[in-house]
């Protein structure tokens, strides 16, 4: 079983703020293309960047704690981290502005323009 810890936290962190979406419709999912485009740069960067500490052996896991799937030498667990996380900030963060609809976060549209922080 401790082959699944580093899926399980994954699992529960998603778990924990997936409800989010439903309870407050934060509408993270609808607007997928907008997901995506928060995912992406920290997906490429991330996984660049540990693919580098793998191949120089700066970086490793516990293989005791991995299923042992690999993706360009790079654990599964360690690839879908930088997709289950980020997902879990966006959804938290869509449900703080959801709840608190007069904070301002800096990409708000008011006609044409961005809104300005008071």
């Amino acid at each position: 079983m401790a082959e699944l810890s580093y899926l399980a936290l994954l699992a529960g962190c998603l778990l924990a703020s997936a409800p989010l979406e439903i309870v407050l419709r934060t509408r993270v999912f609808a607007r997928w293309r907008r997901l995506l485009a928060a995912l992406l740069p920290g997906l490429v960067l991330g996984s660049a960047w540990d693919l580098y500490a793998i191949h120089h052996r700066q970086w490793s896991f516990d293989r005791k704690r991995l299923i042992g799937l690999r993706l360009f030498g790079m654990p599964l667990e360690e690839l879908l981290f930088f997709v289950a996380i980020p997902i879990c900030a966006v959804l938290t963060l869509e449900a703080v502005r959801r709840s608190r609809p007069g904070w301002l976060i800096g990409d708000e549209l008011i006609g044409d323009e961005p809104a300005e922080q008071p």
